[in-house]
């Protein structure tokens, strides 16, 4: 269920059947078949999806027809990028820091002219390297997280930097104050102000200062893409894009590829301790607890030791007490089943 989320496959069933599923050997190796298997892509819908927070997102309807008509058209290839990212990395086996900073992704045709992709012809869904120059290559560049965190005609910083925040640094942020100032929703509709000076603006009052400040600068550095992802120059009121920030520890950067340079040099520990926490969590079906903290320092060695490669953490897991053991079960009955 943690891998496939469907039922045991007759494998499982017969290594279960002849008491030798518990063996660890056993285990590292149907992990491995299991991995390899084209049914870990659910392992990518049902938690990568719902840790990026865009669990069905080919339904989203929250855009502006009149701004982006072509969005009905492409927001399910936006979703099966999504999912074939993931399962890539999760069935080869390839280093989870490529989840932050890798240099390819899946397009089709319709995605691919999309992105500004060149050479790529035909519906059929494929690998493309080399594609930071675009923007993509990492969750950051994925036009599905990044439409999910916008407004129907315009972008939110405030948006994007709190999932930047929450979802890839884990920090938790007090929920705003009530009646709160809403902000313009088109871009054409602030001719005088870009929505950066808005939200800066907005900013700017002390209540809500203290988070904006944690928040917004990681949006700002994601100006370049627009409310359904596309690289721009310029807004929808012809403003010229300022992605310059200053981030919450002083680091200055400029646009996309700097935030995913300072996630990977600064922030490394940080961005994996807390997918880890993530995985763990849903290989667990609750949440993560201080006493998980050993378990989460050895997944940490252990990965450390293997080029950070997917399975290592999926192995530790489930050879892991707590994954293997029936949380708050009386001690007799598990003694005498």
């Amino acid at each position: 269920y943690f891998l496939w989320s469907s039922m045991p496959d007759t494998e499982l069933r017969q290594l279960a059947s002849q008491g030798k599923l518990h063996e660890p050997e056993i285990l590292r190796g149907q992990v491995q078949r299991m991995l390899r298997d084209p049914k870990i892509r659910r392992l990518a819908q049902e938690f990568g999806c719902q840790w990026l927070q865009i669990y069905a997102f080919r339904s989203l309807d929250e855009k502006s027809e009149r701004h982006f008509p072509e969005f009905i058209e492409l927001r399910g290839d936006m979703e099966e990028e999504a999912v074939r990212f993931l399962t890539g990395i999760f069935q080869e086996d390839r280093p989870l820091m490529d989840l932050f900073d890798g240099d390819a992704t899946y397009v089709n045709d319709r995605l691919a002219a999309f992105y500004g992709i060149p050479d790529v012809v035909g519906p059929e869904w494929r690998r493309v390297e080399h594609v930071k120059e675009k923007g993509r290559g990492s969750i950051l560049g994925l036009a599905a997280t990044l439409a999910k965190n916008s407004g129907a005609s315009r972008t939110s910083p405030i948006l994007r930097g709190t999932w930047v925040s929450d979802v890839i640094l884990g920090e938790k942020l007090p929920k705003p104050p009530k009646n709160v100032p809403i902000l313009p929703d088109e871009d054409s509709s602030t001719a005088e102000l870009t929505v950066r000076q808005l939200v800066q603006k907005h900013s700017s009052d002390e209540k809500c200062m203290g988070c904006h400040r944690r928040i917004d600068p990681y949006g700002f550095s994601l100006e370049n893409f627009d409310a359904i992802g596309r690289f721009r120059s310029v807004d929808l009121a012809q403003h010229p894009i300022d992605a310059t920030t200053t981030l919450p520890d002083g680091t200055a950067i400029d646009g996309a590829a700097q935030l995913r340079a300072y996630l990977l040099e600064k922030k490394r520990d940080v961005v994996l301790r807390q997918f880890l926490k993530k995985l763990l969590g849903y290989s667990l079906g609750r949440s993560v607890q201080l006493s998980d903290g050993p378990l989460l320092d050895d997944i940490e060695t252990k990965l450390a030791e293997n080029n950070d490669r997917f399975s290592v953490a999926i192995e530790a897991i489930v050879l892991s007490q707590p994954f293997r053991s029936v949380r708050g079960q009386d001690q007799s009955v598990a003694e005498n089943p």
